[in-house]
């Protein structure tokens, strides 16, 4: 039995405190890993407090995991002790029905999350499936990659999704955590790309991220001054907006994409997506497969968050500067 140790919440919205487990005997097709560092992610406060209805207490947040492979099942097939790879929102799927058969492994209906009915990466261990644990590319720095095991693959999949080119001309909404790895994908992608963001401060930092041209979202005449002009528009935000507004700004056959997690029904109003031939989707995180094509693009172009690092033990105030909107743009736990 190995024992691990953890920050774990004892109850909604608690604060997290020293926490000890014990692993079961390893699972044939299972990895262990020692964890080196662990991104926040918005989602680990929405389990904490259990916006979602589906957090089990005690929970050991943490899903974006960078660590060092140290023991694995019989039946595993590419790893071994001594390998660096990353564990993100998923941990394990079940490698038989036709989604994981065809590539596409984050859509299994029994895909299992890593801190769902699990105990995730505020800890000095985490366990998971051969298949999700990814190898990580050869010069990739390590205290930067966590978000890319999260928040990265959740703006770069939308990209491959909707079949961006290089000439396209591209939006971004909400330049944050997502936000603001979503404008270095496009950028190097080839892009023009419009950031629409509500706080005038941030401006000169974003252009320096890659934006062409940034919007203020708050002011109707910017917005209707590329009315009719993007190709493809990516939401980052979980809040409603004037989601009519941005069906403007999209061209005829344009593609508005959301992997912001926005809780409330989103008015789109039929005429805007009829009369344009314009579509609306969204997504999750990605496939395995993907993931590890992010990572080469990432590490050959020299693409990787903001991130603030705080040790595991002040997880506390990490999480408290999140929340808080202080963070620029994520936030990363070294154990």
């Amino acid at each position: 039995m190995n024992k691990v140790h953890a920050y774990a919440a004892q109850e909604a919205g608690g604060k997290l405190n020293p926490f000890t487990y014990e692993l079961p005997a390893l699972g044939s097709e299972e990895v262990d890993i020692k964890i080196h560092y662990c991104g926040i992610c918005h989602s680990d406060l929405s389990m904490i407090k259990n916006e979602w209805g589906m957090t089990q207490y005690p929970l050991v947040p943490g899903h974006e995991i960078v660590g060092e492979v140290i023991a694995v099942g019989s039946e595993v097939k590419n790893l071994k002790p001594g390998v660096l790879v990353g564990l993100g929102w998923n941990s394990a799927s079940c490698m038989h029905c036709d989604q994981c058969m065809n590539g596409s492994h984050h859509l299994c209906s029994t895909v299992e999350g890593t801190i769902v009915g699990r105990h995730g990466g505020f800890a000095d261990q985490v366990r998971g499936h051969w298949s999700w644990a990814i190898p990580l590319p050869e010069g990739i720095d390590l205290k930067k990659a966590g978000p890319l095991l999260c928040g990265g693959i959740t703006v770069f999949n939308p990209i491959i999704l909707a079949g961006v080119k290089a000439t396209d001309r591209v939006g971004v909404i909400g330049i944050g955590g997502l936000g603001h790895m979503a404008l270095k994908f496009l950028n190097k992608w080839g892009c023009e790309v419009i950031a629409f963001s509500s706080n005038p401060d941030k401006k000169e930092q974003i252009l320096a991220m890659g934006a062409t041209k940034v919007i203020n979202s708050r002011n109707p005449k910017e917005l209707e001054s590329i009315a009719g002009s993007l190709d493809f528009i990516l939401n980052t935000t979980n809040v409603s907006l004037d989601w009519n507004s941005y069906l403007t700004a999209l061209a005829p056959q344009g593609k508005f994409h959301t992997v912001g997690a926005v809780l409330e029904p989103m008015a789109i109003p039929a005429f805007s997506l009829i009369m344009g031939e314009k579509t609306v989707g969204g997504s999750p995180l990605g496939s395995p497969a993907l993931t590890r094509t992010m990572l080469e693009f990432c590490v050959r172009h020299d693409i990787y968050p903001m991130v603030e690092e705080f040790p595991m033990a002040e997880v506390n105030a990490a999480l408290d500067h999140l929340e808080s909107g202080k963070a620029r743009y994520r936030i990363v736990l070294k154990v």
